[in-house]
């Protein structure tokens, strides 16, 4: 996968979490992303360290920073 389309992903992500939290299924939901784009993407954020993790209920819920 290019590093521009991981990019876009986290960008759309990063979009998505503006109206606050949503775990891993929401967002995959809200982003129409595959398992694997949006772990790439949440990669690239996590790196930048633009999100938040957390693990309630046995749920990842991902935050912006």
């Amino acid at each position: 996968m290019l590093t521009s389309v991981i990019g876009e992903n986290a960008g759309k992500i990063w979009s998505a979490l503006q109206g606050g939290a949503l775990t891993t299924k929401e967002l995959a939901k809200v982003t129409k992303l595959k398992v694997a784009e949006l772990n790439l993407a949440l990669g690239w954020l996590a790196r930048e360290n633009k999100v938040a993790f957390e693990v309630k209920d046995n749920e990842t819920i991902i935050s912006l920073i």
